[in-house]
């Protein structure tokens, strides 16, 4: 563990040395004994592997069956019957469905070889370079060649290689925020901790991954590549298994439905029409059976919603552009639709419902109680008092001693934001001051009005746990002084109270109470102080006598603080039955005021549970608990997985927000993963499902309004294809059972529909149309009503009733047709046509009712102008197929006339607006 041990044990473990370190030649030995300093990638899958495991899906591998038997019938009619006409469309059948499957393998190809790069963006480590003591020098070593034992410094802004000991320590203060989840840089010391010591506790240890925003040290590796906490994480990451998502489940559901509907009734055909023609005409001969097979292949395409793959990819590709314009980069398409599903969205709290960016929100100068505006880096934001404007004079000497003593900056980037140097407690400081005018060059350089010279500096330290400066102001000697405020009170003699000094004793309850009042707001509180000196003990006081008999001026309320948009976002999710949870590495008592200003909890008593809690309970002791708990403190990665593990064990769809490398095992356990895409590292983006463009929680909220629209229009255009394919099995099979001799010219073995018409209603007719349902805006309840529960059938709530009774509906209209063309005397092509024209108009009609969950009557249909141009050009291309000779071979149609397509072009309307307004009578007379 290393953290327990005391420097010289260690040393000696690792058979290194500390004043020469490591030789090259053992170097190297140990490079070849634990591997080069990086986190072990997985081995990627062959593109031709994933390419081929697009054609397992159920819905694919009937079709491909079809395709078989097409190719067999088309053969069989060319080399034993010489029946060319029947062969040729066979063949054009074959052809048909194998397009329609390489179409879907080729988009399910698309959607698989953009997988995630999680491990692969953790190799960022090796871009560094690390100053290394080898061969008793200096020098610098390539990050991914550190071994444990080496010997390494680091200064202010170097990032961390590996996993070190420190041995040697100068105002050492690292940020760990990727692993920790603290926004507070920690300060570094050599001394041996407690065994049972969390991670944000082991200040003498420095991990992979960290950046060091204060001071130098010097420190020894005791571990590299995937033994590190970084490494940990990765191999986390590789144990977790993706979830399959709710929609992906509810497909896969209703495709096992499907496919066992559709074997029993080829089944139910081939045995039925075997047995009607032996029993009609006494015999089975190669031509009956090749007719039995070429209609149970025309009855089994009818029977799969065949373009559900494609059209649903393409309608999840639309909801991905959905998101994006809400900000929201989702990676993996079938995720699309899961946050509208999601019943618990876990986030962390620094950088996701924090801005990861320290401020101060409120400070205490002069006897008063002043609040800051304005969040972030950037200055700008008034400073007010409870009942006016600030007034300048009454912080003028607590704001010159902030920003004076103090060395962060803050400096434009190319971006044109404003980007922090130095200690964030510094920087916070640095802000505050240039919101009120004050900034430490211009003072510095006398162009305020003041003459000030900064003659010492005596640096922060985590024993004396304080900082000051000596300057000379107006020709009068300072030590300014800032630090914790239980320090800086032990040597103050008087406080700064309405311009005067008052007596420590007479003021100390009021300071006192105020800094309490900060706490209780979860504000971490600074002292600042100063003190007149001589000349004399300018130049020559030590340390300790500088900071002694000070003059306390102000107290700093500094935070995190919450992103300005979150609580609306989450009171809005809260009233969509989405419960909000934080889970955050940083203390109790902040976590719980935080997520009381959010909005997260209500009652100051509400539960925080803790780390060290969830260490002493076993899985069903915390399951037992997670529905209740909202506020999870000083968390570790693991801790967050065994958290989205147990709400998942109670059925719950768990988002998980993050933007650190300890939040990417977590996003990668959810049920969908969300990243901050602004501050978030890389490799939390690779793990994440969705990123967050913006890095607005709010974008969360919006993402599940569009998450629910993009399944409820999923929904409609999976009623209307099933619809569709109820109408197509019902004619088709109302002919099999009920015509048993010839009626006019068209014989008894004629099907109501060619497998081409069936192929052109599912893939033209129907699917463009149900495509551009993908487009419909929501309906109004929609963030009004629960998430859908993600164990019900995608059937469920009427909408199986709806099927039935709409696609038998629209199938008896089919075959009454079929019935009427051939006892009018019709040829069989010519009856044939009429089915079809009649099908096609059918669902063009229905498609309108099934943008809505209650009537068509309730939707305005022409606020989606795609539906009416998918409408317009499936109607006119369906005519067009009936009247150009090349689809009239193709697919056996014919010419009709005037009258008769006027007739099947307005007839099928009929039923979908009786039935609908039927309902919408129902629905008034019941409200």
């Amino acid at each position: 563990m290393y953290y327990d041990q005391d420097k010289k044990t260690i040393i000696s473990t690792l058979e290194s040395n500390r004043s020469k370190g490591l030789t090259s030649e053992e170097a190297a030995k140990r490079l070849e004994e634990y591997g080069v300093n990086e986190v072990q990638q997985k081995k990627e899958r062959p593109a031709w592997r994933i390419f081929l495991q697009t054609f397992k899906d159920p819905l694919v591998i009937v079709l491909m069956g079809a395709v078989v038997l097409s190719l067999f019938s088309a053969s069989y009619d060319f080399f034993i019957t010489d029946n060319m006409a029947h062969s040729r469309t066979s063949l054009y059948e074959a052809i048909a469905i194998g397009i329609l499957i390489l179409g879907n393998a080729a988009l399910a190809f698309w959607q698989e070889n953009s997988a995630k790069k999680s491990l692969a963006a953790l190799q960022q480590l090796a871009e560094h370079q690390t100053m290394t003591l080898r061969d008793n020098d200096w020098q610098k070593v390539p990050g991914k060649k550190l071994v444990p034992g080496d010997i390494l410094s680091v200064k202010m802004g170097d990032f961390i290689d590996a996993d070190v000991r420190w041995l040697k320590v100068a105002e050492l203060q690292v940020s760990e925020t990727h692993l920790t989840g603290e926004a507070d840089a920690i300060s570094k010391q050599t001394d041996e901790l407690a065994a049972d010591s969390a991670l944000a506790e082991r200040s003498n240890m420095g991990y992979a991954g960290s950046t060091v925003v204060n001071g130098n040290g010097i420190g020894i590796v005791v571990a590299t590549g995937q033994n590190t906490e970084l490494g940990k994480i990765a191999e986390m990451l590789t144990q977790v298994t993706d979830q399959k998502t709710p929609l992906q489940q509810t497909i896969n559901r209703l495709t096992k439905r499907l496919l066992v509907i559709s074997a029993c009734l080829a089944t139910f055909t081939l045995v039925f029409m075997l047995a009607k023609e032996f029993v009609l005409t006494g015999q089975l001969t190669i031509e009956t059976v090749a007719s039995v097979i070429s209609t149970t292949i025309i009855l089994a395409v009818a029977s799969i919603p065949d373009a559900l793959p494609v059209v649903l990819s393409i309608v999840l590709t639309i909801g991905a552009r959905l998101l994006a314009k809400n900000n929201g980069l989702i990676k993996s398409l079938s995720s699309v639709e899961t946050l509208g599903a999601t019943t618990f969205i876990a986030s962390d709290k620094t950088g996701t419902l924090t801005r990861n960016q320290m401020a101060v929100v409120r400070f205490y100068a002069n006897g008063q109680n002043f609040t800051v505006e304005g969040n972030g880096y950037e200055p700008v934001g008034e400073i007010t008092t409870a009942d006016e404007e600030a007034d300048e004079v009454s912080y003028h000497d607590f704001m010159l001693a902030a920003v004076l003593n103090n060395e962060a900056s803050i400096e434009e980037n190319e971006d044109g934001r404003m980007t922090p140097l130095g200690n964030p407690t510094d920087v916070a400081l640095v802000v505050l001051g240039e919101k009120a005018g004050f900034k430490r060059s211009q003072l510095l350089e006398n162009k305020k009005g003041h003459h000030i010279d900064l003659l010492r500096v005596l640096p922060f330290d985590s024993t004396r746990k304080m900082m000051s400066v000596v300057v000379k102001q107006d020709g009068q000697y300072k030590v300014l002084t800032k630090g914790a405020p239980d320090v800086i009170l032990q040597r103050t003699e008087t406080i700064q109270e309405d311009n005067q000094r008052v007596a420590l004793k007479d003021a100390k309850a009021t300071v006192e109470q105020q800094i309490l009042d900060f706490a209780n707001d979860a504000l971490r509180t600074l002292a600042i102080a100063e003190r007149d000196i001589s000349l004399d003990e300018a130049e020559n006081a030590t340390m300790d006598e500088l900071e002694q008999k000070l003059n306390l001026i102000g107290i700093a309320g500094i935070i995190d603080p919450p992103r300005e948009e979150v609580r609306q976002s989450i009171k809005e999710l809260h009233a969509a039955s989405v419960s909000v949870v934080m889970i955050t590495g940083d203390h109790a008592a902040t976590a719980r005021a935080i997520a009381l200003r959010l909005g997260i909890i209500t009652d100051q008593a509400a539960q925080v549970i803790e780390g060290k809690d969830m260490e002493q309970m076993s899985d069903d002791d915390l399951y037992k608990i997670v529905p209740d708990c909202r506020v999870y403190a000083r968390v570790t990665p693991e801790h967050k997985q065994r958290i989205i593990r147990q709400l998942q064990r109670h059925g719950e769809v768990v988002g998980m927000t993050g933007d650190g490398v300890n939040d990417a095992s977590a996003l990668r356990a959810a049920n969908i993963g969300i990243a901050m895409g602004i501050n978030g590292t890389e490799v939390t983006k690779d793990s994440a499902d969705l990123v967050l463009l913006d890095d607005k929680f709010t974008t969360i909220e919006r993402s599940v309004e569009a998450g629910r629209t993009i399944f409820s229009n999923i929904r409609n255009f999976i009623r209307q294809e099933l619809i569709t394919n109820v109408a197509e099995v019902l004619a088709l099979l109302l002919g099999i059972l009920l015509i048993h001799r010839s009626i006019g010219n068209v014989s008894a073995t004629t099907p109501t529909l060619t497998t081409l018409m069936v192929m052109w209603v599912n893939m033209i007719s129907d699917s463009l149309p149900a495509l551009a349902l993908g487009y419909d805006e929501p309906e109004a309840d929609l963030m009004e009503a629960k998430p859908r529960d993600t164990k019900k059938s995608i059937l469920a709530d009427g909408m199986l009733r709806r099927i039935i009774v709409r696609g038998s509906v629209m199938g008896f209209t089919v075959f009454i047709a079929f019935i009427w063309a051939a006892s009018s005397g019709m040829a069989a092509e010519e009856a044939q046509t009429v089915a079809f024209l009649t099908l096609v108009f059918g669902q063009l009609w229905h498609v309108f009712d099934a943008r809505s969950s209650t009537t068509l009557f309730r939707r305005n249909p022409f606020t989606n102008w795609r539906l009416l141009t998918a409408v317009s050009f499936a109607a006119l291309s369906s005519l067009l197929a009936t009247l150009l000779p090349f689809f009239n071979e193709l697919m056996g149609t014919v010419p009709l006339t005037a009258p008769l397509y006027l007739a099947v072009i307005l007839l099928p309307s009929l039923p979908t607006f009786i039935i609908s307004g039927i309902k919408e009578v129902w629905l008034r007379l019941r409200k």
